[in-house]
């Protein structure tokens, strides 16, 4: 949602969602790699000799990873679906090797929508995440990550055989639901005890389209947009004082008139009338 065109809201909070971003995708690729390091070092079917040499090559090939600027231009270009998924199965493809995790993958449609960069981006970081909050429950052998397309978003299910008592609270999970809800997208999580968890994910191709007319008729002030617009985000007060350089008190300030205007009750409300 957008309400000011280049505004110093919008850059400001462009530049947080950029730092948040290159954080937790620097988060997920350390985890990965140090999974798939632990697995090498525990497999019993590798030598000593091997497994050093696997494990020198794994972290060769993360530092390279950390030190490359080749994916600045994701979010300029398009990837098709199944070019995208094959890079998830090679990044995936050391806990599936060296671990004692049997992870299927239930290939997507390859004549389906090419994928904006970001989103096929955004979309492996998340399946990563996904896979990683999955194994850290004990039991968990199997996991099956399907990807598919509808022409408007990208649809992606993944499950694990695990005891299925995984909820949505989890921290792990809670920050891949923040990460999803920053796409647009939807999280949800299913758990039958005995059968394994699974979560689906819905992450929208296009990004959505602003709306003005709404905030003209609330009658908001310039500031008040702004602190609509971050709060739609999902920012809590700290990040929008942070973000538009002033005191967490008058956030609270903001945000009371623009319950007050809007006829909300509750930040939620808020959030999704403005969106």
């Amino acid at each position: 949602m957008t309400f000011l065109a280049d505004s110093p809201v919008q850059t400001a909070r462009s530049m947080a969602a950029e730092r948040s971003k290159l954080i937790a995708d620097l988060t997920d690729t350390h985890a990965t790699t140090l999974e798939s390091l632990l697995a090498v070092l525990r497999s019993s079917s590798t030598s000593d000799t091997a497994a050093r040499q696997k494990a020198t090559e794994l972290a060769a090939a993360a530092m390279v990873a950390l030190r490359a600027v080749s994916d600045l231009d994701r979010s300029l270009t398009e990837e098709p679906v199944a070019r995208a998924f094959e890079r998830l199965k090679n990044d995936l493809r050391p806990l599936v090797r060296f671990g004692d995790l049997d992870v299927q993958f239930i290939e997507p449609p390859v004549n389906g929508r090419a994928l904006p960069g970001e989103v096929a981006h955004e979309a492996r970081a998340i399946v990563r995440g996904a896979v990683l909050a999955l194994v850290e429950q004990t039991g968990v052998a199997r996991v099956r990550v399907q990807w598919d397309c509808d022409g408007s978003n990208l649809l992606i299910r993944i499950r694990d055989d695990g005891p299925g008592d995984l909820d949505a609270e989890v921290p792990s999970v809670r920050q891949l639901a923040a990460r999803v809800v920053a796409l647009s997208g939807t999280l949800g999580v299913e758990a039958t005890a005995g059968w394994g968890s699974e979560m689906a994910v819905s992450l929208p191709l296009d990004a959505p389209t602003a709306s003005v007319s709404a905030a003209a008729a609330w009658g908001l002030s310039p500031r008040e947009r702004g602190v609509l617009e971050l709060v739609a985000s999902g920012a809590r007060n700290k990040a929008i004082a942070e973000a538009l350089t002033i005191s967490e008190n008058t956030v609270k300030f903001h945000v009371a008139n623009l319950l007050r205007k809007v006829g909300a009750s509750t930040r939620a409300e808020l959030a999704s009338l403005a969106r």
